[in-house]
C-alpha cells in the first residue's frame, strides 16, 4: 500500500521516522511519499517532498509573515496528494497545516489518519467537531486526551507515547564526553528550541548564563534544521559548544537545563534531568495566546501530571536572572531537585511503556485492510 506521511517540525520528524520503520515491518510492500525532515528520509529511502526548516512558523504574527510560503507549500502538497492517490494519508501533529490537507483528501476521497492529536484541547475545544467530519482515525499520544474526545463522543485510539520509543531503542555514547571534548565539568544543557524564532528569543538569555556558573559548562542542544551560524551570532566569544544529533547523550551527562516548551521537556522529564522551562515569543502572538489558551501550564509535564511539576518561565519572567535563580536551586537544593524527580515518576507512571509506532502502525493496516 501506498502511505503518505506529513510532518512540518523537528519532533513530528523523529516520530515519523519511527511510524515509518513500524509500517515497514507491518506491510513490507509499504511505498512511502513524505513531507519531513532528515530522519523520515533517511527511514523511507526516498526524499521529502518539502522539508520540515521550510514549514516550521509558529506564533500568530510569524504565521502572519509567512504566509505567502505556507500557501505555496499547501498548494504543493495538494498537487502531490493528486497525483500520487495514497491508500493511507497520515497526519503528524502540525495542525494548522495538517487540518487544512486533512480536508482537502478527505474531499477527494483519501483516507485521513492522525497520529499526535492536535492540541485543541488547549485552545480551540471546537475544532473538534471538523476533526470528526474528515479524520478518520485518530491515534492520541497523552492519556487526558482519550477522556477529552469521549466527552465528544468520538473514538479514538490511545497508543502511549513516542517519545519512550525513541528513548528505549537509542544507543547512548559511552565515549560522549571525550568525543565532544567536554571534559569532567558539570554540564548545563541548553535546549532553545528547534525553531529559528524560538531560538532568536531564547538564546540570548541563555548564553548570559555563562556568568552565572563558573563552575559549570553550558552546552547547546542544536536542532537539525537550524544552521551552526544562528547560534554562533549569539554565543559570540563565550566557549559554549553547540551539538547536533546528540540531544539525549547531552541530556544523560547534564545536571540540570533550561528548556524551550515543547516536546523537548517531556524528553527531559523521561530522561531524568531536573529542568526550568522557558518559553518567549513575539509579545503580539503571546498577547493574543492568552486569550484562546485554555490550559494552565505550557510545558507538558505540567499538563500530563496536571500540577506544577517543573517551573515555567514566560515572557517577561524568561530572564537569564530568573534562569539562573530555578537552575541554582535545581543544583544546590537537594529537597528541590529530589521534588522535580519524585514529579518525574508520577510523570513516567502515568506514560506508561514504550510501543507507540507498532501500534500505530498495526492500527493503520488493520483498518486499511479491513476498509474501515
Amino acid at each position: 500500500m501506498k502511505y503518505y506521511l506529513i510532518a512540518g517540525e523537528t519532533s513530528g520528524d523523529l516520530h515519523g521516522a519511527n511510524l515509518i520503520k513500524a509500517l515497514k515491518k507491518e506491510d513490507p510492500e509499504a511505498e512511502f511519499h513524505i513531507v519531513g525532515g532528515d530522519q523520515m528520509q533517511e527511514a523511507a529511502g526516498v526524499p521529502v517532498l518539502i522539508h520540515t526548516s521550510e514549514m516550521a512558523f509558529m506564533g500568530f504574527v510569524e504565521v502572519l509573515m509567512n504566509l505567502r510560503s505556507i500557501s505555496r507549500n499547501l498548494k504543493k502538497v495538494k498537487a502531490d496528494l493528486q497525483k500520487v492517490r495514497p491508500d493511507s494519508l497520515i497526519l503528524i501533529d502540525f495542525p494548522g497545516f495538517n487540518m487544512k490537507i486533512a480536508e482537502f483528501a478527505k474531499k477527494i476521497g483519501i483516507s485521513v489518519n492522525y497520529y499526535i492529536s492536535p492540541k485543541i484541547w488547549a485552545w480551540n475545544v471546537n475544532r473538534v467537531y471538523k476533526i470528526k467530519k474528515v479524520v478518520d482515525h485518530m491515534f492520541c499520544i497523552l492519556p487526558f486526551e482519550v477522556k477529552f474526545y469521549k466527552e465528544f463522543r468520538y473514538h479514538v485510539d490511545y497508543v502511549g507515547n513516542p517519545l519512550l520509543d525513541a528513548i528505549s531503542a537509542y544507543e547512548f555514547q559511552p565515549d560522549f564526553r571525550e568525543k565532544n571534548g567536554l571534559g569532567n565539568s558539570p554540564i548545563i544543557a541548553l535546549l532553545p528550541g528547534s525553531r529559528k524564532m524560538e531560538i532568536e528569543h531564547l538564546l540570548p538569555e541563555m548564553v548570559e548564563l555563562y556568568h552565572r556558573f563558573p563552575v559549570h559548562q553550558l552546552v547547546i542542544a542544536g536542532a537539525p534544521n537550524i544552521d551552526i551560524s544562528l547560534y554562533e551570532r549569539y554565543i559570540g566569544d563565550y566557549p559554549i559548544k553547540v551539538l547536533f544529533d546528540q540531544t539525549y547523550d547531552l541530556l544523560k551527562h547534564s545536571e540540570a537545563a533550561a528548556v524551550t516548551s515543547g516536546t523537548a521537556t517531556l524528553e527531559t522529564a523521561l530522561l531524568r534531568v531536573p529542568q526550568v522551562v522557558v518559553y518567549k515569543a513575539n509579545p503580539i502572538s503571546v498577547m493574543i495566546a492568552k486569550q484562546v489558551i485554555k490550559v494552565r501550564f505550557i510545558s507538558l509535564v505540567n499538563l500530563i501530571n496536571d500540577y506544577l511539576s517543573v517551573i515555567e518561565l514566560i515572557q517577561k519572567e524568561c530572564t537569564t536572572a530568573n534562569i539562573a535563580d530555578e537552575l541554582g536551586q535545581l543544583i544546590t537544593d537537594p529537597e528541590h531537585r529530589a521534588s522535580v524527580l519524585e514529579n518525574y515518576d508520577v510523570l513516567i507512571e502515568k506514560m506508561g511503556t514504550p510501543g507507540a509506532s507498532e501500534k500505530t502502525a498495526k492500527l493503520i493496516v488493520e483498518y486499511m485492510k479491513s476498509g474501515n
